[in-house]
């Protein structure tokens, strides 16, 4: 169902002026950087103190005074990672909708970024914004509840309810997500997930996705014996662990990158998938330089990236990479993973592999997967109604054509909404692909953000207009995920 955008016409282009002037007023940029400035890198073991307080002194006074009622929830999982939750019920009878975000960030790394630029200190450079959480996840919620702000400014009031989650755990694998998701799921009731993270398919492209591959982890490591031996005394008699591994990397995966091993593979890409993914263009604007041989051949490069499993090296390591010696060395190792579609089950993955190695005579090579591999994968119908919704409201408000993408190719914690709570997921992100979210120089794409800014506040004006009944309750998780 699309939206009626001819109601209340006058007042919604407004609403959208208000945003638009909020962006470029620097009331936007000067709210961003307030929270960029505190350091909330969630992969040290004494961060809860900043956790708590970017929950508590910057994400909790600004919803409050946007009428939400707001806690502090503990961890059950991880103490270090508490979660914030936030509401403001208009009406028990009107549609809700639950927005996510984290708070937390991966490390500053300050002496790596370039000169001038201070992770801390959201510094503009052309249409640029630097700053460590600007694409990952500060700016991309700060845009969703500036919307938010901006409706409720024009018209005193939603039309809706809204449920605020912020985790502080996401960059060290959302821990006690679920958890939470099972002991909160009354209070994070809701008709929709309405979330932001990760990026667009192209800067230019106005993006939506229902759902995200996830990642399985695992390590393979040929131990043969204690100690190195003298590769001139030893050589040709005893074997080589980085030998045997790279070869059993090699029975895995070809020199193209494609999976050789069947039970890995997804059998096929559904036909409503299919016909979502070749609309899409992948240009690698931003990015590095696309590798067009690379992947599963006879897919495009949409469809290896939303539609397909891939296999990859992370790590590998045998002997002293920074002094090797002369030495035949004891053992070896490698980090790989899987990222994978809605389709394959990860409890297979171990087993199969297994299986795979020994029949190929690898016997030596162990397997163990990594600790805290966590959640789904999970896609959205191309035909879900919020789809068509979200797809309509945003066309009418910045006159551009949207790309829909089933899942997105990286891995959010999106069954903790869809398979725990229930709920149609639409995810709508406000970053592209060369942001350098997880390395020095992250940063936020002004244009971007600009157009993130009205494409959420028409959205949100638009759920509070309409009078249709799938906004509140029509869909639950068998028909929106496949």
């Amino acid at each position: 169902m699309s939206p009626d955008t001819g109601v209340n016409k006058v007042n919604r282009n407004s609403a959208i002026g208000r945003a638009k002037r909020f962006f470029d007023d620097d009331l936007f940029f000067n709210l961003m950087a307030d929270w960029v400035a505190l350091d909330t890198g969630s992969q040290r073991d004494d961060r809860k103190p900043e956790m708590l307080a970017y929950l508590e002194k910057k994400i909790a006074p600004y919803i409050e005074s946007m009428g939400f009622h707001s806690r502090i929830v503990e961890n059950p999982i991880e103490p270090c990672a508490p979660f914030l939750i936030g509401r403001r019920i208009e009406d028990e009878s009107l549609p809700s909708i639950l927005i996510y975000g984290h708070g937390d960030t991966v490390p500053l790394m300050e002496s790596e970024w370039e000169k001038g630029l201070d992770p801390l200190k959201l510094t503009k450079e052309g249409s640029k914004w630097y700053g460590r959480g600007t694409a990952d996840n500060k700016g991309q919620h700060v845009i969703n509840l500036a919307a938010l702000d901006c409706v409720i400014k024009e018209k005193g009031t939603l039309g809706f309810n809204v449920i605020i989650l912020i985790e502080s755990g996401e960059e060290a694998g959302s821990p006690g997500l679920h958890q939470i998701c099972k002991q909160e799921k009354e209070w994070l009731k809701a008709d929709v997930l309405i979330a932001s993270d990760g990026p667009r398919i192209d800067p230019e492209v106005v993006t939506i996705f229902g759902g995200s591959r996830a990642v399985f982890n695992f390590d393979l490591t040929v131990n043969l014996r204690k100690g190195g031996h003298h590769s001139g005394n030893w050589g040709g008699l005893l074997a080589n662990p980085a030998i045997i591994l790279s070869h059993a990397i090699a029975s895995m995966v070809n020199s193209k990158g494609k999976i050789l091993i069947e039970a890995l593979r997804p059998e096929t890409i559904p036909p409503s998938v299919e016909k979502s993914i070749d609309k899409l263009t992948i240009t690698g604007e931003g990015g590095p330089e696309i590798d067009p041989e690379w992947g599963e051949p006879g897919l495009s490069s949409a469809g290896k990236v939303y539609g397909w499993n891939t296999l990859e090296v992370l790590a590998l390591k045998c002997g002293d990479p920074a002094q090797p010696a002369h030495a035949i060395p004891p053992e070896a190792w490698v980090r790989c993973h899987i990222r994978f579609i809605a389709d394959s089950n990860p409890d297979t993955f171990i087993p199969a592999i297994r299986k795979h190695l020994d029949d190929h005579g690898f016997s030596v090579v162990g397997i163990e997967p990594v600790p805290n591999n966590y959640g789904l994968a999970t896609r959205m119908d191309p035909d879900n109604p919020w789809v068509e919704f979200t797809t309509s409201s945003f066309e009418a408000t910045l006159g551009k054509k949207v790309a829909f993408l089933p899942n997105l190719g990286g891995t959010l914690p999106n069954d903790a909404f869809s398979h725990v709570l229930a709920m149609p997921t639409i995810w709508v992100p406000h970053s592209y692909a060369g942001c350098s979210q997880h390395a020095p120089n992250e940063h936020f794409l002004e244009e971007i953000g600009r157009e993130g800014l009205q494409l959420m506040t028409g959205l949100f004006w638009d759920i509070g207009e309409d009078k249709t009944d799938f906004v509140k309750g029509e869909c639950n998780v068998h028909g929106c995920l496949l």
